[in-house]
């Protein structure tokens, strides 16, 4: 029986470093780019999964872009920590300070979003074995797991390296791996692999 997640991809998920793209409102801006050139970026790769993540602009912009995105690409768009949009995406993803402020209880934390959400898809940030293991008696559809690499965008105290693989390897749920993640990235175990500013590189 198909996922919840597999039903959103429209495809059977077995583990090959697929591309999942971050739309990081701030990289964009770096890079001197509009939303319109972004999508002419990625129209060049086999994307899977677009997630929009915007710490600077307004609410009522955000929403406008996730309009616009959702008009010009048919894959999944996962929204990043925040709630209050999830009508105009098809998932959230949330970090573990997420859910710590909406409930202690990380399993009661997950049905109060649940119950927000409904079915759409729900990933979660992990970092370490125990969080993986959390996870997997969650009702979330993927972790992100990392970081991967250094990365430019944040600051990471705990680079996992090859140490990823055999962590990814105890998820019950699709990994994806962020980090410092290449398109190129071949790593054992993950599902996806969450690429930004390495979109950009060519």
């Amino acid at each position: 029986m198909a996922t919840r997640f597999e039903e959103a991809l429209g495809f059977e998920l077995k583990v090959s470093n697929l591309l999942y793209a971050l739309c990081d409102y701030q990289t964009i801006i770096k890079q001197n780019i509009l939303l319109y050139d972004f999508l002419n970026i990625i129209k060049k790769y086999d994307l899977k999964v677009l997630q929009y993540r915007d710490k600077i602009n307004s609410i009522e912009t955000q929403i406008k872009n996730l309009q616009y995105l959702k008009k010009y690409i048919d894959i999944p768009i996962i929204i990043n920590d925040k709630i209050e949009l999830i009508q105009y995406a098809d998932g959230i993803h949330l970090g573990q300070e997420d859910l710590e402020k909406i409930h202690v209880n990380k399993k009661l934390a997950i049905k109060i979003i649940r119950k927000r959400i409904g079915n759409k898809l729900l990933g979660l940030s992990t970092h370490n074995e125990i969080e993986i293991l959390e996870a997997n008696e969650l009702d979330i559809d993927m972790i992100g797991l990392g970081a991967y690499k250094t990365t430019s965008t944040k600051d990471v105290p705990n680079i996992l390296g090859d140490k990823i693989s055999y962590l990814a390897k105890i998820s019950n749920h699709p990994v994806c791996a962020i980090g410092g993640v290449d398109i190129e990235d071949k790593i054992e175990n993950i599902s996806f692999n969450v690429v930004g500013s390495g979109l950009y590189d060519d």
